[in-house]
């Protein structure tokens, strides 16, 4: 009896504890309602355009322009950079290319995604995606591993024909990430992330008041950063614990016997 009430009881617990493994899975970013999606876009790094992500950032250019936005990841996330350029109807081939950099201004790798793509001659639209690897919570300095902070989104066409310079294009440029959870959990994070203006912040909150205009980025994550401490790896360390508990009860049970022996001797 006491072991079935231990298995119902550890059955109950894998119940719940399974919930929140559930809810890491799904994707962290959801679209933007409040309409406050940026349209425009910077020409360089320090001047970024910012946009959280799950909004769709707009912008009109000309073939040979550098565009440039940023927006923040966190640990655990594995953003997805989708862009849109929409050309005129008359134009030569044009390649466009987008390139995303961390904190560090480290162009960081697509996993997959077509990075760069040729619209032929009259093709109205060209579409681009890049899926970078998993921003890691701490790495080794000598790693190039994406770190959390902010990041950078740079769309350009390049080798553009002479006759295409300056040819007005309107581009969409949209990030979304899906939280993978435990199994890109480190034993390790960074002290402060990787955002511009970060340390003027710190200096500032035991400096002047004027200071605190110098910083250069105000973006982060929803919940605040750091916000994925919470993963389904503490919920396996759980499960792994109560089957372990359970298979020491189901080992004492089955080892201890019937009892004590009897104490009154044979054919009394």
């Amino acid at each position: 009896m006491r072991f079935t009430r231990a298995l119902s009881a550890a059955v109950v617990l894998l119940g719940l504890a399974a919930a929140p493994a559930a809810a890491d899975s799904s994707p962290s970013a959801s679209p933007s309602q409040d309409g406050d999606a940026p349209t425009t876009a910077g020409t360089s790094f320090r001047t970024a355009t910012e946009f959280e992500q799950g909004q769709v950032a707009t912008a009109n250019g000309a073939a040979g322009d550098y565009l440039y936005w940023s927006f923040p990841a966190d640990a655990g996330q594995r953003p997805t950079v989708k862009a849109t350029v929409k050309l005129p109807e008359t134009h030569a081939a044009q390649t466009w290319r987008v390139d995303v950099y961390d904190g560090l201004r480290r162009r960081q790798a697509c996993q997959w995604g077509a990075q760069a793509r040729t619209a032929d001659a009259g093709t109205s639209s060209v579409e681009l995606a890049c899926v970078l690897r998993t921003v890691r919570a701490w790495t080794e300095p000598w790693a190039n591993d994406p770190l959390p902070g902010t990041y950078y989104v740079r769309l350009t066409a390049v080798n553009v024909p002479t006759s295409d310079l300056g040819v007005p294009v309107s581009t969409e440029v949209r990030v979304d990430s899906k939280d993978i959870g435990g199994a890109a959990a480190v034993d390790g994070s960074l002290a402060e992330p990787l955002v511009p203006g970060i340390a003027v912040t710190s200096g500032a909150d035991q400096g002047d008041e004027d200071e605190k205009g110098a910083v250069l980025s105000a973006i982060e994550p929803e919940d605040g950063w750091s916000s994925g401490w919470w993963s389904d790896r503490w919920v396996w360390s759980g499960i792994g614990a109560v089957l372990a508990a359970l298979a020491g009860i189901g080992g004492f049970a089955l080892t201890r016997g019937s009892g004590r022996p009897s104490r009154v001797p044979p054919g009394v």
